[in-house]
């Protein structure tokens, strides 16, 4: 299957051969001939499955190609990171047509967006919060949108955002097409589709038990001492294939902290919350993206943006707040057909919570293995080299970090300690 068989215009699957893009994704095989009849959908898919080019190939086509200078199509998403990477995707796709994308977010210059609306951009990308204030002040014309696409819409409803939805489909015309892409489908969210679409097509691409880790990410869950953390961090960032990690952390400081400590530990680290402003979160994204730096370390809210394709390994530093943070944590890896690794560590304090999480999702880690940094096991799960120290010398890379810049990770081997969530459990248990 290729986008030129789903009927993709040829200029458009040019741009995205120029990137090395050919074979749709399932979710893009699915949405895309529905959505170019013009018909509403709901779209359901774990995140990382391809979901923005199944939604915005349609809405460019559809568009033309050079439609008039006008705002036509809404896409919303949660966060200000995933607002650029859809962007940046978008861009790709439209340029050899006369489509322009305005890029709308929080943390920016008004002063270059009001231009960028008022030059007409007939793609609006944009976080909620934003979106509604421009149109408030009269600098987005929602009358004129005859395409909105909501991505993300349960990361949408968790982080708040409902009400400035309904401010959105209220004020939009009520002839558009809707697209709804979302991993879950809470209440909420279905509510919100009857309400305001008009008899979608509901689509799944990931089978029906949506509430599951991904079979394609293997996952190790350790109960760890909080004192020996980043110990036991620095001698997991030297395991054997890994390639690029997120380390995600519960709180800003402790981000922030984390962070430091491996960069004096003489890891290539970047750090990525809330207290961060704009230019320097998108510097450490840039420099994430572009294998500047390989490890990431962020809180859940900021990372939630995050769209990467080539990250190897999720280490969750802290235990999730539930089973839909755990989702979301993992989610990060395992991407777009890639195998990934997610490690949990879990802290004494910690253990009632993680019970839940693991009862939820039936998952087979209710008693974490005790694991400290120097614990033989962790040496052989994660294949760790045994003379690996807690820091890196000024001449030594950690495995993994040797590639080039743009390199495609390692495909990851089979482990004996390893499991998907529905395989044994790991030995030593």
């Amino acid at each position: 299957m290729t986008f030129r068989d789903l009927g993709i215009d040829e200029d458009i699957v040019t741009a995205l051969e120029a990137r090395g893009i050919t074979a749709p994704f399932p979710i893009q095989e699915q949405a895309i001939p529905i959505a170019m009849t013009g018909k509403d959908l709901i779209g359901q898919a774990k995140t990382g499955t391809g979901k923005t080019l199944g939604f915005g190939l349609p809405v460019i086509q559809r568009l033309g190609t050079n439609p008039e200078k006008k705002h036509l199509a809404l896409i919303v998403v949660p966060t200000r990171e995933l607002a650029q990477q859809v962007a940046s995707d978008l861009v790709l796709a439209t340029s050899n047509r006369s489509v322009q994308v305005a890029e709308i977010l929080g943390g920016k210059s008004y002063e270059q967006q009001i231009e960028e609306l008022s030059d007409g951009r007939q793609i609006i990308v944009g976080t909620p919060g934003r979106l509604n204030d421009l149109h408030q002040k009269g600098h987005l014309k929602y009358s004129e949108i005859e395409y909105l696409v909501l991505d993300e819409a349960d990361e949408m409803l968790d982080l708040g955002f409902l009400p400035d939805i309904e401010k959105i489909f209220t004020a939009t015309p009520k002839e558009k097409q809707t697209l709804l892409f979302s991993a879950t489908m809470p209440d909420p969210i279905l509510t919100l589709a009857r309400k305001h679409q008009h008899k979608p097509v509901h689509i799944r691409a990931t089978g029906e038990d949506q509430q599951q880790t991904k079979a394609d990410i293997k996952q190790f869950v350790y109960r760890a001492h909080k004192l020996d953390k980043d110990e036991l961090v620095a001698k997991i960032l030297q395991s054997k294939d890994i390639d690029k990690a997120i380390i995600f952390c519960q709180t800003k400081r402790q981000a922030s902290k984390l962070g430091e400590v491996l960069t004096e530990r003489g890891f290539s680290a970047t750090t990525l919350h809330g207290d961060m402003g704009q230019p320097a979160r998108e510097r450490s994204m840039k420099a994430f993206r572009e294998n500047k730096k390989r490890i990431m370390v962020a809180t859940e809210v900021a990372a939630r943006g995050i769209d990467v394709d080539d990250v190897s390994h999720v280490i969750n530093y802290s235990t999730p707040e539930d089973d839909k943070a755990y989702l979301h944590r993992t989610g990060r890896t395992g991407r777009a057909g890639k195998k990934g690794i997610a490690i949990t560590l879990v802290d004494w304090d910690d253990i009632n919570r993680w019970k839940m999480i693991n009862k939820t999702l039936e998952l087979d880690f209710d008693e974490p293995l005790e694991t400290y940094s120097s614990s033989p096991h962790i040496f052989e799960d994660l294949e760790i080299p045994k003379d690996a120290k807690g820091s890196l010398s000024r001449k030594t890379e950690p495995r993994g970090q040797e590639s080039k810049p743009g390199s495609a990770p390692n495909q990851q081997k089979s482990r004996r300690r390893t499991r998907s969530y529905n395989q044994s459990k790991p030995s030593g248990k």
